[in-house]
């Protein structure tokens, strides 16, 4: 199991254990739903735009051409930002930290 804590944009923290899969799908599992995930992991929409804490930055794959054209569409993009749903879990990830980015 991979340990998270996921912060909203109200400044709540929820910690969450997740198994296989990605950022989005545990975060949507853990019935936080301001995270909208519009495409459901697609990789089509930008709903689902998480901000990685800088520890946990470098243990990520890098973004893609589409990830990257999708966080350009967002004014909340900074160096942190990833969509969760390109996150894939697994151990190497345990004790992330994250926050929800501000709605578009």
């Amino acid at each position: 199991m991979t340990r998270i804590t996921v912060t909203t944009r109200e400044g709540v923290e929820h910690r969450l254990e997740a198994g296989d899969g990605s950022l989005m799908e545990a975060i949507r599992a853990a019935g936080i739903d301001e995270l909208l995930a519009m495409c459901g992991g697609c990789c089509s929409c930008a709903t689902c735009h998480v901000w990685i804490e800088d520890e946990w930055i470098d243990q990520l794959p890098p973004v893609s051409v589409d990830e990257d054209d999708l966080l350009d569409s967002s004014a909340h993009r900074d160096r942190r930002s990833r969509l969760s749903c390109q996150v894939p879990l697994s151990d190497v990830l345990d004790g992330l930290r994250v926050t929800i980015a501000p709605e578009d």
